[in-house]
């Protein structure tokens, strides 16, 4: 009972049984946790998101144990867990949502340090996990600091035109 448990949140209720990219459907899945939490504060988002990383390092160390198998693609949790991370910051919009999504999993896919260090260096739920916190924070990170890049280099083209023309 307790394996069936484990495989369930592992899978996060069968989204990681799916044949063709697991980790994608895990991050829909991580990506409704945004939308539905949408009229919650940041302050609130980001405690959820720090107790689902907590709870999900516990279920991916005890999945890896279940399914005898090292980071098993068919534990997306991790992934829920990560996407929480991008969003955690950031006001709910639908630009956020879908931009968090897909830079969520560029980040997660490309393994850019330290993510790929944390996976390959950390044991057990923490190495599935932490690549995926890690990815989050990357892409969140973008996200976060993207309106004001945009804004900046507007301005900056603007200022420069004047002392063109």
């Amino acid at each position: 009972m307790f394996n069936n448990i484990i495989k369930t949140l592992a899978t996060w209720f069968g989204l990681g049984l799916v044949p063709l990219a697991p980790g994608t459907f895990g991050t829909i899945g991580g990506s409704l946790f945004y939308y539905f939490f949408r009229h919650h504060s940041i302050e609130w988002m980001i405690q959820f998101s720090l107790i689902f990383a907590a709870f999900s390092i516990f279920v991916a160390h005890m999945a890896e144990k279940v399914y005898k198998e090292k980071d098993c693609q068919k534990i997306v949790i991790d992934e829920v867990a990560g996407v929480l991370f991008c969003y955690a910051c950031l006001p709910y919009s639908h630009f956020n949502l879908v931009m968090g999504f897909i830079l969520f999993r560029i980040f997660d896919v490309a393994k850019l340090p330290p993510a790929r260090q944390a996976q390959d260096n950390l044991k057990g739920g923490w190495g599935v996990v932490c690549d995926d916190l890690v990815a989050g924070i990357q892409a969140g990170l973008i996200l976060y600091f993207l309106p004001n890049m945009i804004s900046y280099a507007s301005s900056s083209l603007a200022w420069l035109e004047k002392m063109i023309s």
